[in-house]
């Protein structure tokens, strides 16, 4: 056989010839093929899971320069650097080299601060994107798993921002730690035996920071790198949420594809997210380790308070009473327990949310179509009730600053955010519940009567009326796409007690949640005729 080397005049450019061998081998041109051109719908909201995304590539970036310079040891040595005030004095290898990056490696007080402030832009962005979410009801079926998803990044997040800004040994970080040993201490027969294994033994140990670096480096960044891969590959099989609007279904998904357009509006916002950073890396100083000093145990930093996402846990700690009881031969210090069990229980309602909300309503359907927040006033009250326990928790945990800054006894303002814990959310409830189903009425108004146009005519007998204008199709559309639960009715008795007793919750719940106090009936096809007769 033979093998001619002559050239092809038509032979295909070389850069498609290129793309011809990596499609033979890999199959990337049938998958682009797919899901190049895939729909995503258009809106604002959307970008608040970009911010959280395009945070994350920050914080690896700046992480990986970070890593070139930072010693994880707990090691002594004697500071001889460029922050003069702390030349001589003993400290950590790690918070040496932390004042290092911060004053003798060219940009690195710029790389920290821009990875400080992305591990709180991250973790605020994924905290509003999951609001949305929960507030829209985009996370029914088929989106339950996708839900759980993003519900462990956030808790991930937290406890890698935790364990992230402890790692310069500073005494404020060393506050918080300890504040963590106080915790675990607190579990009853078991709690001395964890403190020993995480601190390697009496607290501070030696071994902290090095195992913190690792859990900080390699473990949380490899779990969120395949959380968020699987966040996105389901969010690209679902497809995307929307809006609803005429020609929007269930079924369909209108908007831009992936490529060139929203790919180009992306790649644009990454840049602005990282200009944002960079600018606020540059004006607001953020974590100065060099004003708290080096972390010794005999020590404890004024006004020590933690990054605004474990502010609530701090709250907690703080507002409850120094209650202890005995029993077994053991001491139970119930100022300590009792939140350290209320913590996870809080964030475990808000993961399991949506099989919840699914169990009460037993629907079965895939959605697609998003609420409008008053269309679920339950819900929606629901969501600002635990906003509003999480900013009175957050103010508990910073009560000293509150009573210093404002020359308030420390006492009045623990009382005050105790109480607060009980009223508050349930007054937001109640306040929030109120104005959906007001919001609702005045749907209901403008579907039957029309908006109102400020224009006020005199009738012949004297009367004075202000004009309405119709609504178009496409209002009308908007204001009547959502869909109205009927509460549950009581099923026949039930084998069994307990059965028994957990169908009548449901029922009671599906009432709270859709019986006659929780909507506003939309207007019935003739009463809609009549007012456009009239």
């Amino acid at each position: 056989m033979t093998i001619s080397n002559t050239k092809d005049p038509h032979e295909s450019p070389r850069g498609e010839r290129l793309a011809d061998w990596v499609d033979a081998r890999l199959g990337l041109y049938s998958i682009a093929k797919a899901n190049m051109r895939k729909i995503f719908p258009d809106h604002w909201s959307f970008m608040l899971g970009e911010v959280c995304l395009w945070s994350f590539v920050v914080l690896v970036l700046t992480g990986v320069y970070l890593t070139f310079f930072f010693h994880p040891s707990m090691n002594e040595v004697v500071y001889q650097g460029g922050y003069i005030p702390l030349n001589g004095i003993r400290m950590s290898e790690a918070f040496a080299s932390t004042l290092d990056m911060s004053f003798d490696v060219r940009g690195g007080l710029l790389i920290r601060q821009m990875h400080h402030w992305a591990a709180l832009v991250f973790v605020a962005g994924m905290f509003v994107h999951m609001m949305r979410h929960f507030f829209t009801g985009s996370f029914r079926k088929p989106r339950e798993v996708n839900w759980l998803f993003g519900w462990i990044m956030l808790v991930l997040g937290m406890f890698e921002g935790f364990v992230g800004y402890s790692l310069p040994d500073d005494l404020l970080s060393g506050t918080g730690l300890r504040f963590l040993e106080g915790a675990i201490l607190s579990v009853p027969i078991v709690g001395t035996y964890l403190s020993m294994f995480l601190f390697g033994g009496e607290f501070p140990g030696t071994e902290l920071v090095p195992r913190f670096y690792s859990i900080h480096v390699l473990l949380f960044p490899a779990l969120f790198a395949a959380l968020i891969v699987a966040h996105l590959i389901l969010i690209v099989y679902h497809k995307h949420t929307q809006w609803a609007a005429p020609g929007r279904t269930n079924r369909n998904v209108v908007g831009m594809p992936l490529l060139p357009v929203y790919a180009a509006k992306a790649g644009g916002f990454f840049f602005m997210v990282a200009g944002t950073l960079a600018a606020m890396a540059s004006i607001a100083s953020i974590n100065p380790v060099w004003s708290y000093g080096p972390y010794r145990p005999d020590q404890v930093s004024t006004g020590a308070q933690p990054d605004w996402y474990m502010g609530f846990a701090e709250g907690l700690i703080r507002i409850m009473p120094g209650w202890e009881i005995d029993t077994a031969g053991h001491t139970l210090a119930l100022g300590v327990l009792i939140p350290l069990l209320v913590f996870p229980v809080v964030l475990l309602l808000i993961g399991v949310y949506p099989f919840l909300e699914a169990w009460i309503t037993g629907d079965k359907r895939e959605h697609h179509l998003l609420d409008r927040p008053r269309n679920r006033p339950v819900r929606t009250g629901l969501g600002v009730a635990w906003m509003s326990l999480y900013f009175c928790l957050l103010v508990g945990g910073g009560n000293d600053i509150f009573a210093t800054h404002f020359h308030l006894s420390i006492n009045a303002v623990t009382w005050v955010i105790r109480i607060a814990l009980f009223v508050v959310p349930a007054a937001s409830f109640v306040i929030t519940k109120r104005v959906c189903l007001g919001l609702q009425y005045r749907d209901r108004e403008k579907l039957l009567h029309g908006s109102e146009t400020g224009v006020v005519r005199r009738l012949p007998h004297g009367e004075y009326v202000e004009l309405h204008k119709p609504l178009d199709a496409a209002q009308r559309h908007v204001l009547t796409s959502h869909e109205q639960y009927l509460p549950l009715a009581p099923g026949p008795q039930e084998d069994t007690r307990a059965r028994s007793r957990l169908q009548r919750a449901r029922v009671r719940l599906s009432r709270g949640f859709y019986g006659p106090s929780a909507q506003v009936v939309e207007p019935t096809d003739e009463e809609m005729r009549r007012s456009i007769e009239h």
